[in-house]
C-alpha cells in the first residue's frame, strides 16, 4: 500500500478537497475488519500526504504537520433494511434530488456533472415514491476501480458508502453538513462484474449530528458491505 498517497482531483467531493469516503478508505484499507475513520480537516487534493500505522493498529494521515484523518478498528452492528430489486433501484434513481439541485455537482460519488467511467454516478432516490425512509440506486463499477481479482478496491467501496449515507440523512432536501466520521464493515468482496444495489436510510439526529446508514447489496439482495456516516451540521451557510 502507498504510505504517501496523493488524492487526485478526480476523487474530489467539494471542488477543493477529497471525497470523504474515498479518503477514509485509504486509511481503512490498513485495518482488518470493521473500521471507523474521523476526518479532522478536509482532505487536500494533489498533495502528498503520509499514512502511518501505530503499534495499536490505529492509522493516521498527515498533510505535513496537519492531522487530516485518523482511523481505528471498530464494532459496527447495523441491520440494513431489505434491498429492492435491481430494477427497483434503477427506478428509484429517477427521484434523486441532486438532478434538480446539488451543492457539489462535481463530486466523484454523487455529482450529476460526472459521467460513467469518471465518477461513480450514485444517484439514490426513494425506493417507494414519496417515502424517504429508504433510498436506492444501482451501481456498475468500472474496470479502473477493481483489483486484480476483479473486486472493487476498498477505497472505492468506502466512497460508495459515503455520499449515500448523506442522502439517507438528507431525505427530500439538501442539508448543509460535512462528513465527520464514517464507519464501515466489508462483509464480502464486492464484485465488479455485475450491477450492484446501493441502499441508504436515516439513523437519527443528535444535536448538530445526523446519522445515515448505507449498504451495498448484490442482485440476490445479499449485503456485501455497510456503513454509518456521521454528518455535522454547519453553523452557517
Amino acid at each position: 500500500m502507498d504510505n504517501n498517497p496523493i488524492i487526485d482531483s478526480r476523487f474530489q467531493g467539494p471542488p477543493d478537497s477529497g471525497n470523504g469516503g474515498y479518503s477514509c478508505g485509504l486509511l481503512a484499507a490498513r485495518i482488518t475488519g470493521a473500521a471507523k475513520v474521523r476526518l479532522h480537516v478536509p482532505p487536500p487534493l494533489n498533495r502528498e500526504m503520509v499514512i502511518t500505522t501505530a503499534d495499536d493498529g490505529s492509522v493516521t494521515m498527515h498533510d505535513g504537520a496537519t492531522l487530516v484523518a485518523s482511523a481505528a478498528p471498530a464494532e459496527l452492528d447495523l441491520e440494513p433494511p431489505a434491498a429492492p430489486t435491481l430494477q427497483g433501484a434503477i427506478d428509484a434513481s429517477r427521484g434523486y434530488i441532486g438532478f434538480d439541485q446539488h451543492i457539489y455537482p462535481s463530486c466523484f460519488v454523487c455529482g450529476p456533472d460526472r459521467k460513467a467511467g469518471d465518477g461513480l454516478c450514485l444517484f439514490p432516490g426513494p425506493a417507494v415514491d414519496g417515502d424517504w425512509s429508504l433510498l436506492a440506486c444501482a451501481w456498475q463499477p468500472t474496470d479502473d476501480l477493481l483489483d486484480e481479482s476483479g473486486n472493487v478496491r476498498e477505497e472505492f467501496v468506502w466512497a460508495a458508502l459515503d455520499c449515500p449515507s448523506y442522502f439517507g440523512v438528507a431525505g427530500d432536501r439538501f442539508k448543509r453538513v460535512l462528513l465527520g466520521e464514517l464507519a464501515a464493515r466489508i462483509m464480502e468482496p464486492v464484485p465488479g462484474a455485475d450491477q450492484l444495489i446501493i441502499i441508504c436510510w436515516p439513523l437519527g439526529i443528535d444535536g448538530r449530528k445526523s446519522y445515515g446508514g448505507s449498504a451495498i447489496a448484490n442482485q440476490q439482495g445479499e449485503i456485501l458491505a455497510y456503513g454509518r456516516g456521521t454528518w455535522i451540521e454547519l453553523k452557517s451557510a
